[in-house]
């Protein structure tokens, strides 16, 4: 498998600095990438070979205003790629590399939690996870938060992931529709972010991938301002060039006002050993024997500890 990939953050109009961050790991060359190392992602990573141990991605919005939710979202990608692709464990072959991320996950909670204890400064800070893990051809997504991810099959964009916040709670019992979702005065409120508790539950599901597939990882910046179809649009409208298409996504929500930071990843599946697309269908696959762990469950805890987005600074 083949994977074009690009990945840019950008702090908006509004914003004083930028709390996301973006990382890029191909853990068969040990190549890794952090919005923290650098504004444009390394040649190397532009195009992936896919071996053996695979490949991960990761968007991270950071939270608690001003330092705290850029160290959040730093120590949230760090952690990742230091057990991921430079602990002389890292993954083992035989473990589901989505479970791996997952670990890897809920370690970067415990350290950003415990961090937010022992230091002042960072009191209350957090950080939004979505990442995609993908080897041989399937594709683990692990979430904590409303970072979300797409995939463009064919002609049509799907949104693989479920807002873990409350007013998507709200759309879920039928108290609001889709439509008041996007202006609710609560549309910042997350229900779990990483650093918030000692205690977490990413939620995971699995895409098998397709030939000519691509996953669309994005920050609030970005799907707070663009609908799916308009980054479905952009994209298709950019030629099959991922930088050109990040920067235009980057664009548009700058164009429609810019208020939080912006953060895009891109990444384009091809090579004969992947099956084609019969229709543009797609399916997530669920974690057996796990009621509460399904894509859209969202923890039931009161969100007290989680910092208001929307307070950012």
């Amino acid at each position: 498998m083949i994977i074009d990939l690009y990945a840019k953050s950008d702090v908006g109009r509004v914003r004083r600095g930028n709390e996301d961050n973006f990382l890029l790991i191909d853990l068969t060359k040990g190549n890794a990438w952090t919005g923290s190392d650098g504004a444009e992602p390394p040649e190397e990573l532009h195009r992936i070979e896919l071996g053996n141990k695979g490949a991960v991605f990761v968007v991270s919005d950071g939270m608690g205003g001003a330092l705290a939710g850029d160290v959040a979202s730093h120590m949230a990608v760090e952690t990742v790629r230091e057990m991921l692709a430079e602990s002389e464990d890292g993954c083992d072959d035989s473990m589901p590399l989505d479970d791996c991320l997952r670990n890897a996950t809920v370690y970067a909670n415990l350290a950003i939690h415990h961090k937010s204890l022992e230091d002042s400064r960072y009191s209350g800070m957090g950080a939004t996870f979505t990442g995609a893990a993908v080897r041989d051809d399937m594709l683990g997504l692990v979430q904590v938060g409303d970072s979300r991810a797409y995939i463009i099959r064919g002609d049509s964009i799907k949104l693989a992931t479920k807002d873990q916040s409350l007013v998507q709670q709200l759309v879920d019992v039928g108290q609001i529709s889709d439509e008041e979702a996007e202006t609710h005065m609560f549309r910042n409120v997350i229900l779990q972010a990483l650093g918030a508790q000692s205690d977490l539950t990413p939620v995971t599901g699995r895409i098998r991938i397709r030939r000519g597939d691509m996953l669309l990882m994005c920050s609030d910046g970005l799907s707070g301002k663009l609908k799916a179809d308009d980054m479905f649009r952009i994209v298709n409208e950019s030629g099959g060039d991922l930088s050109e298409a990040c920067h235009r996504l980057v664009e548009e929500a700058n164009n429609r006002g810019g208020e939080d930071n912006i953060t895009v990843v891109l990444a384009r599946f091809t090579g004969d050993d992947l099956q084609e697309a019969t229709n543009s269908k797609v399916t997530v696959e669920l974690p057996p024997l796990e009621e509460d762990t399904t894509l859209g469950d969202a923890s039931h805890e009161a969100p007290t500890e989680i910092p208001d987005k929307s307070s950012d600074e």
